[in-house]
């Protein structure tokens, strides 16, 4: 088998190649801030758990959207819609004010939805906060989620992609799944 080569793999480069080759949803975690509210582009969303309902994230660590959410204790995750390829871009800049250019709204809990954007979201209570190298994984309780129309975002190799061909979501028994 051909490829990279161990050592090729700790290089900053490669190493963003490979991941880069995975196919990821694209979000936009927000947090309530002192001074208005704070985001940032993540494709690193995972489902840690159902019973209690958890997921995880992972966000630089010298961002002010991890600060805002530790500061909170609460963030959202906004999964984006295959046309907001323009919010995903915005949220990965460092634009001051990234949310005077999309059109959001704050949640029953304070939360800054994209609800124009998304196309499902999840409201969290911060259970725990990991810091590994330049990045913290922060682990978030569901206390609130929702599906909205539209079809995923998803990036990988450096392009933005909608997955049109996934179907509308609709709710099934659950032995049926």
């Amino acid at each position: 088998m051909t490829g990279t080569s161990a050592m090729d793999v700790t290089s900053e480069r490669a190493f963003r190649r490979v991941m880069g080759s995975l196919a990821a949803g694209v979000t936009v975690v927000t947090a309530p801030g002192g001074d208005g509210p704070r985001g940032m582009t993540c494709s690193s969303l995972t489902s840690v758990c159902l019973r209690p309902a958890t997921l995880a994230v992972c966000l630089r660590t010298a961002s002010s959207t991890l600060t805002a959410a530790l500061r909170h204790g609460r963030f959202a995750v906004n999964l984006l819609h295959g046309g907001a390829e323009r919010t995903a871009r915005v949220f990965s800049t460092d634009v001051p004010d990234r949310f005077a250019l999309v059109g959001w709204k704050l949640s029953g809990t304070g939360l800054p939805l994209l609800t124009e954007d998304a196309c499902a979201y999840a409201e969290c209570a911060v259970v725990r906060a990991v810091e590994i190298g330049d990045h913290t994984m922060v682990f978030g309780a569901v206390d609130d989620s929702g599906v909205l129309p539209g079809t995923p975002l998803v990036y990988a190799r450096r392009t933005y992609r909608s997955w049109d061909a996934l179907p509308p979501p609709h709710d099934r028994p659950e032995g049926d799944r």
